[in-house]
């Protein structure tokens, strides 16, 4: 199971990081990141579709999109300049307690 959250965090990163490339693509403008963009998404994928062989698709799915979603808003914010309002960083919190919540409910199988 630990090889499957391992996964899961790589294919997070990917995820995350092809998210960054799809801004610096300006509009698929810009080559490397317009490829770095279809070359990561894929191997998030790639990634998640592994994991979901072993764990269950709803824990899966809800750590790698609540935990990309929040990564991808702190990067905005450090990184691209984006407004860190409260009602931004309440939600942020709510994305944390939501996977939270699935990952604890389903380990008491």
């Amino acid at each position: 199971m630990l090889e499957s959250w391992i996964i899961l965090f790589l294919s997070i990163f990917c995820e995350v990081t092809g998210t960054s490339c799809l801004k610096l693509s300006d509009g698929f403008s810009k080559i490397i990141p317009t490829i770095s963009v279809f070359v990561f998404y894929g191997l998030a994928l790639w990634g998640l579709s592994v994991v979901v062989k072993k764990m269950d698709v709803s824990i899966a799915y809800a750590v790698w999109s609540g935990v990309g979603t929040a990564t991808v808003a702190v990067i905005g914010i450090c990184l691209f300049g984006e407004r860190a309002t409260a009602v931004k960083m309440c939600s942020l919190l709510l994305i944390i307690i939501g996977v939270v919540g699935l990952n604890y409910t389903s380990s008491g199988k």
